[in-house]
């Protein structure tokens, strides 16, 4: 009896260590966990990641901090805001800069010049809004959620939240954006461009006096993003995917 079902569990066991294992190397060294998809668990590359955070005015010498789906990084930016890192790290990276009281988040879907503004500040409210939650609880929860992590890495959800941005700041504040790829395009503070276009925002109100979003447009930006989910994937999506 005991010989018998050895001879059972034993095939069983191998087929299904075998699934196991291509799962595995389908997702490129991840694990893949129900509507989760494939959650980072390989080792880390080197990344490289610059850009400028700005209010209209430069954020000098302020404290930048970039937690990714594994690895972190810190820098100090400069005093025309401008920052630089590298680090080992597995995308995509939440990034948060901090200067006396004007604290702005950002992401990364890949490396290379990502800026930290009050329009990604305001990208950031529409991304959380699209995935059920509040923009605290979206930064506070990157780490470890590995929902947040599959959507933020998804390059086609992260553009299409800039423009749905640029599109409701355009048609509420009456302005004209001349930059609305406004995540990944470098710019100088003081010269024409993103910085220009965070002048414009500041005068018609939906940036206020300290460099934030003002609760008007975060609020516009909040009901944008209910209004488009992201729809989960489910686990039959995932697998089928790979």
């Amino acid at each position: 009896m005991t010989l018998r079902i050895a001879r059972f569990v034993r095939p069983t066991l191998q087929a299904l260590c075998a699934a196991s294992l291509a799962t595995l190397a389908a997702c490129g060294g991840s694990v893949c966990i129900g509507f989760d998809g494939c959650v980072g668990s390989g080792p880390t590359s080197n990344l490289a990641l610059a850009g400028t955070a700005a209010t209209g005015k430069a954020l000098a010498s302020a404290n930048v901090n970039v937690t990714c789906a594994q690895g972190a990084g810190a820098a100090l930016s400069d005093g025309g805001g401008r920052y630089s890192l590298a680090f080992g790290a597995t995308l995509p990276c939440m990034m948060t800069v901090t200067s006396g009281g004007t604290t702005l988040h950002s992401l990364a879907f890949a490396g290379g010049t990502f800026n930290t503004t009050p329009e990604t500040e305001l990208m950031i409210v529409y991304l959380a809004a699209q995935l059920g939650t509040s923009e605290a609880n979206l930064i506070a929860s990157f780490a470890t959620n590995a929902q947040f992590q599959q959507a933020l890495s998804n390059q086609s959800n992260v553009l299409a939240a800039q423009s749905a941005v640029v599109a409701n700041l355009q048609q509420h504040y009456a302005v004209t954006l001349a930059v609305p790829a406004f995540l990944t395009t470098p710019f100088t503070v003081g010269q024409p461009g993103v910085d220009s276009d965070l002048d414009a925002l500041a005068k018609a109100g939906a940036i206020d006096t300290n460099g934030m979003p003002d609760p008007a447009a975060v609020s516009l930006m909040t009901q944008a993003g209910l209004a488009q989910p992201l729809a989960k994937t489910s686990a039959s999506a995932a697998v089928s995917a790979m």
